[in-house]
């Protein structure tokens, strides 16, 4: 699912009250990194990276990270990356985007 330009806004408005809670730092996009934020997304649906080193890299980085947990990358804000990925079990579901502006 491809987010359209209203959704995004709309998650990056509920991530105003998100701290970040995957830090990527000197080593980079690893494995357990991936790990990390796969747990977190799953739990939460819209987090936020924080990019403590590879700052020029940080786009690049965001949509490969978005690959591996099989989210969307909502936006990246400075030294931060905002992920979206919806609950996989229905009932776990804590946001709904809106359909239609």
């Amino acid at each position: 699912m491809e987010l359209k330009g209203y959704q995004r806004s709309y998650l990056t408005k509920l991530s105003h009250e998100i701290n970040p809670s995957v830090m990527l730092g000197t080593k980079g996009l690893t494995e357990p990194l991936i790990r990390q934020t796969e747990e977190v997304i799953e739990h939460h649906e819209l987090i936020k990276v924080r990019f403590v080193d590879y700052k020029k890299s940080r786009e690049e980085l965001s949509l490969e990270l978005a690959k591996a947990v099989d989210a969307q990358l909502v936006r990246v804000i400075g030294n931060i990356a905002i992920l979206y990925r919806m609950a996989r079990i229905p009932e776990h579901r804590k946001i709904r985007i809106p359909t239609n502006k």
